[in-house]
């Protein structure tokens, strides 16, 4: 997994939940982290068969991110994602969490998370140019939580985290995705973020 944090602490072992919540997680985080390779594609279109089609949000955006990884092959999502993610200046869509609560990168929420980072133990990759906020860290950061607190103190460390760093943008984040012009691949790689964030919100609401 190449996000762009250091896990600092050990894993113990964990439930069949908690690591499919984990690996839902390095998903993700590897999705908006770099572009999805041939190897990553082939494996989501075999995850996508094996979930098979069903209602709801969470297994229709698998469908549509297994179709997608079907008809696309990994030059053209490399395109995709240089096209929405990257750029000299701004980039169509940015994926930090400053820009969506306040309109401005490097502002007082990547100071908060960094403070949360500290407490919990985990730092910053040298010579990574992703700020600590970006998305895929972030989810890096709840994977990690998740392998690293399967107890009742663990669980709130992960309420607290994904509450106050993740649900107040995330959707946000996905209707940019959604509305960027010539978003395809990632646009189907958010609604899955969405479905799976929606799911983690509302676990954590009931706690």
């Amino acid at each position: 997994m190449n996000a762009p944090m250091t896990q600092l602490q050990s894993l113990p072992t964990w439930s069949e939940e908690d690591r499919a919540r984990a690996d839902h997680y390095a998903l993700l985080a590897r999705l908006f982290y770099a572009p999805a390779d041939a190897a990553l594609l082939g494996a989501i279109v075999q995850s996508a068969r094996s979930l098979g089609a069903g209602d709801g949000a969470f297994p229709q955006a698998w469908a549509a991110l297994g179709e997608a990884a079907g008809r696309l092959d990994a030059a053209a999502v490399g395109d995709e994602f240089a096209a929405l993610f990257v750029s000299v200046s701004k980039p169509v869509v940015i994926a930090n969490a400053s820009w969506y609560l306040t309109g401005f990168l490097q502002e007082e929420p990547l100071a908060e998370l960094r403070d949360d980072l500290a407490e919990l133990g985990l730092g910053r990759r040298g010579g990574v140019a992703e700020t600590e906020d970006h998305i895929a860290a972030l989810a890096e950061v709840m994977r990690h939580l998740v392998l690293t607190g399967p107890d009742e103190a663990g669980l709130a460390r992960q309420q607290h985290f994904f509450h106050r760093h993740l649900a107040p943008w995330y959707e946000r984040f996905v209707d940019a995705v959604a509305a960027a012009p010539g978003a395809d691949f990632y646009a189907r790689a958010g609604s899955l973020l969405r479905a799976f964030f929606d799911i983690e919100r509302q676990a954590f609401d009931m706690v």
